[in-house]
């Protein structure tokens, strides 16, 4: 078997631990520590989390969506295969390292889509760029960290607190739709997404999409 090769190392703003990008072959792991956060070979439950959005806003004319967290792709490239060519897609991501790991070791995965003229890169963090935005978005989607049980930044607990909710609610266009990825279910989270007056579903997903692995949950709380 072809041994693991650590590509790049990179700082986690405001944090101690940084993320590290490793190679086997054809295969690319992003880890903190020895949790490893994505596997190009496991995909499914992030694109889900852009195609099930969809479903909830395809009556949306020219839909504006916000994604954060670049990670490696899945969730960008799901939404843009099924959005109209009218849509914006502003995707946040805090640690430049990767999105130069996009543009350069992971070009192969990436398959070009950050240059999709419907693509803008905002560099920073996605709780500062929402907050105090109003009727800015028709999509929200969330893939930032573990997802409510924060785990490599301790400040993305604000974001899935219940002043985070509100100002995500805030920025969501009417009938818009928060969506949120996490690699477990959170029956508090669940709570506080509806006390904001969400209309809430949490949808079980697999790693792998139809040839399964681990189960992740997507919730999708509509304004």
């Amino acid at each position: 078997m072809l041994p693991w090769i650590q590509l790049d190392s990179a700082p986690i703003p405001g944090e101690s631990g940084e993320l590290r990008l490793k190679r086997r072959g054809s295969e690319f792991s992003i880890m903190l520590g020895s949790n490893e956060l994505m596997n190009n070979r496991l995909s499914g439950s992030e694109e889900a989390l852009a195609t099930l959005t969809y479903e909830k806003i395809r009556k949306h004319p020219r839909p504006t969506i916000l994604i954060g967290g670049l990670g490696m792709g899945f969730t960008l490239r799901a939404a843009l295969s099924v959005l109209p060519e009218s849509a914006s897609v502003i995707v946040a991501e805090l640690v430049p390292a990767v999105v130069n790991w996009a543009r350069g070791a992971m070009s192969e995965v990436f398959q070009g889509c950050l240059d999709d003229p419907r693509v803008t890169i905002h560099q920073g963090d996605v709780g500062e760029l929402l907050r105090g935005r109003k009727d800015a978005f028709d999509a929200i989607l969330l893939d930032v960290d573990n997802g409510p049980d924060g785990l490599t930044r301790r400040s993305n607990d604000r974001l899935y607190d219940a002043a985070g909710l509100r100002a995500a609610k805030t920025a969501l266009l009417p009938d818009g739709v928060l969506a949120v990825w996490s690699s477990g279910p959170d029956a508090g989270f669940t709570r506080r997404l509806c006390d904001c007056g969400f209309a809430v579903e949490a949808v079980n997903t697999r790693a792998n999409g139809k040839r399964g692995g681990a189960r992740h949950v997507i919730w999708l709380a509509v304004k």
